[in-house]
């Protein structure tokens, strides 16, 4: 006699909050067993129940045990975990139970957005999700790579999916890490056609890397018919990275920035990451260089001391020094740091606005000498001055109507 099919996703214990860990035993006779016990059992016990009975019904299960252990999850967690359990007791199960996509998630994206913060979220910890989109990051990173363990990604899977759907993200642009190639490209069906703005390519060291993805992700948007973009950050970690970052930069028309993470990659040279950052000079200086020369926008690697917040700060200054764009959160405290330190200073805006304004007067009198006061103005001076305008207008520190 075959012993009962069990399949197990998410987590128990006193630690946990906003999960819940779901057994499913497919026992072929018996009927439905279904019981729960939760932590808000008097006030949302019942609607739990129903849940589960629901998705028993949508799924087909007649005869099985089902055994719900809740800690305060939503019903879009609720269903995630319901449905990995199943399909790791039974791999054949072909449907699926998505929530319906927020109207207020139906919004598109484009490939000049300030990137400036992007927040990363372990894909398999709910409770970082529902009020990360209130920290206010330029984009929230729902992440199957690094911070998920082999273990549970496959269950990450249905999470990330059903987040994309159910969470209000207020805004920031939604991105997901996919897990490196060749095991990321199967990630793509959990995102894909849920509006997923950006794609973040993992250890990326080729354009051949990008051009798989992009080649996935065109498969899946012509099956589900959808027409708006889906971008792409390769993340370089590796020297084999550095030395084709142009290569990379340029393999897409899709590609919106050029990242670098250095802990890879200073494991890769054999050395150790340190604060002064000379052993990754050359790399974050390559990267710069490549994504500049392919129009696309240069993005820093995480700073991992959440408690060192000069240390953060001294970190963005120098990258904005290097010409980067954008850093890497892995909390929400380090978020508005990071967008003073990116936005231009004071001083920066009012300089620029004289050059523009004696660019403006000297186009106005045809003629082809800009000048302040006695000193000549180069055309580079101009485009910086003109960027520094653009950058103070998005960050809200100057209103289009004063240039």
């Amino acid at each position: 006699m075959k012993s009962p099919k069990i399949g197990i996703a998410g987590k128990s214990g006193t630690s946990v909050r906003s999960d819940c860990r779901i057994e499913i035993q497919l026992t072929g006779t018996g009927g439905l067993d279904i019981a729960v016990t939760s932590k808000v059992d008097q006030l949302y016990g019942g609607q739990i129940r129903e849940q589960i009975s629901g998705l028993a019904d949508h799924f087909k299960i007649k005869n099985a045990k089902i055994i719900v252990e809740d800690y305060g999850a939503l019903p879009f967690i609720i269903s995630a975990r319901f449905e990995a359990a199943l399909k790791i007791a039974d791999p054949d199960e072909k449907n699926s139970f998505v929530p319906e996509l927020l109207e207020q998630n139906k919004y598109g994206s484009h490939k000049e957005k300030m990137r400036r913060s992007r927040l990363y979220l372990p894909g398999n910890e709910p409770k970082f999700f529902v009020n990360a989109g209130l920290h206010k990051p330029d984009g929230i990173i729902l992440d199957l790579e690094d911070s998920v363990a082999p273990a549970e990604k496959f269950a990450a899977s249905f999470l990330v999916r059903n987040s994309l759907c159910a969470v209000d993200f207020y805004g920031a642009e939604r991105m997901v890490r996919i897990n490196q190639l060749p095991r990321g490209l199967e990630d793509l069906e959990f995102i894909v056609p849920y509006n997923v703005h950006v794609i973040l390519i993992p250890k990326c060291e080729s354009a051949e890397d990008v051009k798989k993805v992009e080649a996935k992700v065109e498969e899946i948007k012509k099956k589900h018919k959808i027409t708006s973009d889906v971008y792409f950050m390769p993340i370089i970690e590796s020297a084999k990275g550095v030395l084709k970052s142009f290569d990379i930069a340029t393999s897409s028309d899709h590609i919106c920035s050029l990242a670098i993470g250095l802990e890879d990659y200073t494991a890769d040279l054999g050395t150790q990451r340190t604060l002064e950052g000379k052993e990754s000079f050359f790399a974050r200086s390559m990267v710069v260089n490549a994504a500049r020369a392919a129009a696309v926008q240069p993005i820093d690697t995480v700073f991992s001391d959440v408690s060192d917040m000069d240390g953060l700060m001294a970190s963005v200054v120098e990258a904005k020094s290097l010409g980067f764009e954008g850093k890497g959160c892995i909390h929400p405290r380090q978020i508005d740091p990071i967008h003073k330190a990116f936005a231009p200073a004071p001083e920066e805006i009012e300089k620029a606005k004289k050059i523009v304004a004696a660019y403006k007067e000297a186009e106005k009198s045809g003629s082809g000498v800009v000048a302040l006061g006695s000193k000549m103005i180069d055309a580079p001076v101009v485009k910086r001055a003109q960027r520094t305008i653009r950058l103070a207008v998005q960050n809200g520190l100057l209103n289009e109507n004063e240039i």
